[in-house]
Formats: structure tokens, sequence, C-alpha cells
């Protein structure tokens, strides 16, 4: 049973200082963001005649983040949160500076702009996983759902204001002023990030390669079933939802023979839209389960997007807009939530890139399929393709359903104490072989194994390679759990992952074990026993072919 969400909790996150300021600085920059799109995608509807061209702006800025996000979410998770923000807006600042001069020389090309664009992506790419893990290092989690809500109410006011904005200031003063003015915005956030007094935990353990906290955090979102539906859903709502985005300019200018400030209205109404779901987050949580604000939202674009494609009217196409928006938001924001909720912090950033992938692969996907099927056949037919996969997003809601927003407590467990050894062990010491022996009763065996389904996820999930479970044939209620770990630094930090809601299977297993106080954990560490001198091998050659 979902927890009926408390309606004030969305202005709760404003009475922590940090999350307010840096909410307003993110609005403003974000407000650049999307004058700079609306230049941008204007611009390139003016310097190329080709509908895919205008489409692969949108996925110039969303390829870098499917393409980077694992990595970016690695860094989140390794390093310091604030400073991988502050490097990713500087370096976003600096490509919006050298974009700026480029168009205000006239040199601009379609492939140069694409560039940029790029370059911009790649930042943000940097900057997201940072930033969304980030929100949990300044509010306390049960103000989380409302700070997520008021980052995409934030995203969304930018959203509705900034086309109408942006497709003024292109109107009068082209492309390039729409640049100059994103490049100023970035200065608000890069000043207050800079300002914030963030403190990273202290580990006593050494930070993970990169290719290992990579190779953790895919492991983790493989072994949570939850985290893989919400991947799932969001990839096929990113391909088939950015539809109406990518090609929304050339509906602008092609459909309803408009100008940049038609296709600033138009986003308008999406932001508008969008903006009046944020609102109605909490109320939809409160009424329905989150399968069925998913699969609603699913059908309603899909409907909107059939709207657009037929429609030759610009107060259609924006009444449609408006609920597109609302379906957006909700749906995002939604699944944004799921994955934070469900995520220890040690893992978080990871977990929220490989949803950024997903989601932002879908989009970069479906920017470039959108404008190859209008460009070779019809806007329409682009725009009821992408519905009929958006509905087939709503179907697979029949058979995957979305976890809901449990309770769990995903703090660390916090009762592993670091064994003392007489073998003398480093940090590199290793493979370590862990072996557990329970006795459990003929009676217990059936939920015992049932328990240690889940117990092998759980270890798996955490770190642990090569599990199994073994039952001994000459006392069958002896059982024996056995996993492995790389070295004694990676046991450690396997231990260390255990958070409080994993306890619940942890307790009931020793409950069920029958042995004199707990069950015997013995750790060693693995030996090769190899001979000095391999007798086979080392046989002159001439002796052992006489044999043949």
């Amino acid at each position: 049973m979902q927890p009926a969400p408390d309606p004030k909790s969305l202005f709760a996150p404003f009475s922590h200082p940090t999350f307010r300021y840096i909410w307003l600085a993110s609005v403003a920059s974000n407000l650049g963001s999307m004058i700079q799109n609306v230049g941008a995608a204007w611009m390139m509807t003016s310097i190329s005649a080709s509908e895919s061209m205008v489409a692969l702006v949108q996925a110039s800025t969303t390829l870098p983040v499917m393409l980077f996000a694992l990595l970016a979410g690695a860094i989140a998770d390794g390093f310091d949160r604030r400073r991988v923000i502050l490097s990713a807006q500087a370096f976003m600042f600096t490509v919006s500076v050298l974009l700026a001069i480029v168009a205000i020389s006239g040199l601009i090309t379609p492939w140069l702009l694409l560039a940029f664009t790029f370059l911009i992506g790649c930042g943000n790419a940097l900057n997201n996983p940072s930033w969304q893990a980030s929100v949990g290092d300044m509010v306390p989690r049960s103000d989380l759902p409302g700070a997520v809500t008021l980052n995409s109410v934030g995203f969304n006011i930018t959203r509705s204001l900034g086309p109408a904005i942006g497709g003024t200031i292109v109107a009068i003063g082209g492309g390039a002023a729409a640049f100059t003015v994103n490049a100023f915005s970035y200065l608000g956030l890069l000043t207050v990030v800079y300002r914030w007094k963030f403190r990273r935990p202290e580990s006593p353990l050494p930070r993970e390669k990169m290719t290992t906290a990579i190779g953790a955090g895919l492991r983790y979102v493989v072994m949570s079933p939850n985290i893989l539906k919400v991947l799932l859903r969001a990839f096929i709502f990113g391909l088939a939802s950015v539809s109406v985005l990518a090609l929304l300019p050339v509906v602008a200018r092609d459909v309803i023979a408009g100008g940049p400030q038609t296709f600033g209205i138009m986003l308008g109404a999406f932001g508008i839209g969008a903006i009046g779901g944020a609102f109605a987050n909490a109320h939809a949580r409160a009424r329905l389960s989150n399968e069925a604000i998913v699969a609603v939202s699913f059908l309603i674009f899909a409907a909107s997007a059939v709207a657009i494609g037929l429609s030759t009217s610009l107060v259609l196409d924006c009444l449609a807009l408006l609920f597109a928006g609302a379906c957006w938001v909700l749906t995002l924001s939604l699944f944004n939530t799921v994955v934070q909720l469900t995520t220890p912090r040690w893992v978080v950033g990871r977990a929220l890139s490989l949803y950024q992938t997903a989601s932002f692969g879908g989009m970069a996907l479906g920017s470039w399929l959108w404008g190859q099927v209008a460009e070779n056949y019809s806007i329409t037919l682009a725009f009821v393709a992408a519905a009929g996969v958006m509905a087939l997003g709503a179907a697979i809601g029949l058979f995957l359903k979305m976890p809901a927003l449990e309770s769990l407590n995903l703090d660390p467990l916090n009762r592993f104490q670091t064994p003392e050894t007489k073998v003398d062990m480093l940090a590199r010491s290793g493979p370590i072989v862990v072996e557990t022996r329970f006795i459990i009763s003929p009676d217990d065996t059936e939920e015992f194994l049932r328990l240690m389904i889940e117990r092998r996820r759980i270890r798996k999930r955490d770190g642990a390679r090569k599990w199994a479970l073994m039952r001994d044939i000459a006392d069958p209620e002896v059982w024996i759990e056995t996993y492995h770990a790389p070295t004694w630094v990676d046991y450690v930090r396997h231990n260390q992952r255990r958070t409080v809601a994993d306890a619940e299977n942890l307790d009931r297993i020793r409950e069920l074990h029958r042995g004199e106080g707990r069950p015997e954990v013995r750790r060693m560490i693995e030996r090769q026993a190899i001979p000095p001198r391999d007798e086979v091998f080392n046989r002159p050659y001439h002796m052992h072919h006489q044999h043949h």
C-alpha cells in the first residue's frame, strides 16, 4: 500500500537555504538553456532545408547523455559532487561563449552548430548525475520527492517562459543573441554552487577505480528488478515522446507557416502543461498507483501526438501540447523519484545515470528516427507512428508494472565490523572466499531456500562473485553458503553496502538457524598450489616426440 503523500510537502524543500538558492540559480540557467535551444533549432531551419538536420539538433543535445552518463554517474558517486557540478558548468559556459562568438562572426554552419550543441550536451551529461544525486545532499530523505518535483517545476517554468522569450530574442537579434544570453545565464549558478558548503562524507576505504565503479553500478542495477522496469519504460517514453520536441520547429515553419515566435509559443504551451503536471503530481500519487499514472500519461501523450500530426491549427496544437507537457513531467519526475527512493546513496549517481542513459538514449534515437520518417514519408506519419510506440509503452505495464514508492530505509546497516585476522591483510590481498554454515530444520527448508534466493540477489548486487549454496549430503541439515570477493577491500566494501532494508532478510535467515549462536562464518584467502617445475611441459621435446 502506497503512503498518501502530504500535499504540503511539495514546498517543504524550500525551507533548506542551500536548495532554495541553487534552485533559483538553476531556473535562471535553465532559462538561458531554453533560449539557446530555441536559437539553435531556429537557426538550423534558416541555414538548412533538411528536416533530419533540424531533428538532429535535439539528438546532438541528448546523445552525449546516453554516451557518457554511466561514466558521469561513477564520477558523481566517487568524487566531490559540488566540484563536479562546478567543472561541468564552467565547461558549458566556455562552450556557450565560443558559440556566441562564432555565430556573431557569421561563421556558423549546420555541422558546426551541431558540434557546439553536442559539446554543451557533454557538459550536461557530466553535470546531470551529480546535480540530481546532490538533491539528496541538500534536503532530508522525507523532502526528496518534493525536491525532485520542484526541480521539474523549475525546469518547466523555464520551458514555458524560455521559448517565448527565446522566440522574441531570435526574432529581434537572431540566433547569436540567444547564444549570448545563454552564456551569461551560467554566472549565477556558478556563483551559488561555488559558495555551497558541501562536505563529502569521508570513507576509510580507498576510492574505487573508475572501471570497477562503473561495473558495480551496472551490477547493482541489473540485480535490481524495480530499477530495470523503470529503465525499460523510460527508454520507450523517451523514444516516442521526443517526436513532439524534435519535429516542433518543422511544424511551426511548414504546417503553421509561422516564425520563431510561433515556435516559442508552441514550446511555451508544452511548458505550461508541464507546470500543471508538476502541481498535479502529489494529487495524482495520492489517488492512483504509479502504474496507473504512467499508463494514463503514455496514452494521453499518444493522443496529443496524433492531434499535432493531423492538425493545421496553432490553437489546437497548443491545446494538445498542454496535455503532452503535463504527461511529460508526471512520467519523468515519477521515474526519477522511483530510482532515487529505491537506491542507496553509495550508488545513486550511477543508478540515475543509467536511468538518464535509457531515457536520453531513447530521445536521441527517436530524434533521428522521427526526423527520417518525416523527411522520407510525412510529418503526420511520424507523429502517428510515435503514438503507436507510446501505446505499446502503456501495454507493457500489463506485464511489467511500475514499482510502488515503498518507504524503504536505504541507510547503511552499519552492523559490519572489519574482522581481526591472523594473516597480514593488505587492501589488495585476495581473492577472498567467504563460507557461512547454517543448520536448518527439514521443516524450514522451503522457507530457507526462498530467503536464500533473495540473499543471492543482495549479495551479487553488492559485489559478491561466484555465489553458491550447498547442502551436506552426509548431514542434510547442514547448508553452506559461499561467495568470493576479488580483494580484501572489496570484501569490506561489499559488507558495508548492506542497508537497513536488507536486514529483514538477514535476520529471518538467522532465526531459522538451529545451531548454537550465530551461523559460523569462515573467511579464507585463496592460494594457488602450483609446482615450481612442471615436469611434463619442461621435459625435452625430442624425448616426448619419441613416444609418437
